[in-house]
């Protein structure tokens, strides 16, 4: 895609860093194992930081993916645990009415319920199997949900998946040939959704009926997340260092 204006460059600094009470140093997983081979995985990965989502008090809530944990971060910088539970929490979005929707990769599509300290399933297959591995999810104003089932799927096996869950219970199966899908949103006017596909470090640009529209490539490998253009305030950290990084 020719682009007549290139991208600008945006310029961020570290908001706030994991406390080192919360860090799981010396504690090895099956999930690091697995997502981060050729590193020592229970030194190098004591948290791996996504799905960063503000609430209505300007708070912002992240998961820690091989822990199972998400947490909350104040305004000032703050941090508190919110839940720890057996599972591996990916994407977390934070709806309009208050909702906190998680993509949990082992259990599909979860609710949390932050005061309770309590997760609760919402949608864990489609006819009776079980998806590959959710990853992220985006919320529409409709209240649709759209998120991608990823699992380990690259160039060698490319059946990845974008789905979009309908308040009234409709799922509809948008991608079903994807190459490692992981981030996804819609445009400002929700009229086409952006897919990022890890593997290829490419973006896709769909219709909402999943007609491909365009394919956005990089020289160099892109950032997993794909998100609303002007609409970012908040840079996920590729690399599982903890930290959230703001945009200024």
């Amino acid at each position: 895609m020719y682009l007549e204006t290139p991208p600008r460059l945006i310029e961020t600094h570290v908001f706030s860093t994991m406390p080192v009470a919360f860090r799981r140093k010396g504690v090895a997983t099956s999930w690091a194992d697995a997502n981060r081979p050729g590193q020592d995985t229970d030194k190098d990965t004591d948290s791996f930081i996504e799905g960063s989502s503000f609430d209505a008090e300007g708070n912002l809530y992240v998961v820690d993916v091989p822990f199972g944990r998400i947490f909350k971060i104040a305004p000032g910088g703050e941090w508190s645990l919110v839940i720890a539970y057996e599972g591996w929490p990916n994407g977390l979005k934070i709806a309009a009415d208050g909702r906190i929707l998680v993509a949990n990769y082992k259990h599909g599509l979860m609710e949390l319920d932050a005061k309770a300290g309590r997760m609760q399933p919402l949608l864990t297959a489609r006819n009776s199997e079980s998806f590959r591995g959710c990853n992220d999810l985006h919320l529409a104003a409709n209240g649709d949900i759209y998120f991608t089932d990823r699992g380990q799927t690259g160039l060698q096996d490319p059946p990845g998946r974008a789905y979009r869950l309908s308040p009234n219970g409709r799922l509809d199966c948008l991608i079903d040939t994807g190459i490692s899908p992981n981030g996804l949103a819609l445009d400002s006017r929700e009229t086409v959704l952006f897919v990022a596909h890890a593997s290829l470090g490419h973006v896709f640009v769909f219709a909402p009926n999943g007609e491909l529209i365009a394919r956005i490539k990089s020289p160099a490998r892109m950032s997993r997340s794909a998100a609303r253009p002007a609409t970012v305030s908040i840079l996920r950290s590729r690399h599982g260092t903890g930290r959230e990084h703001q945009c200024s």
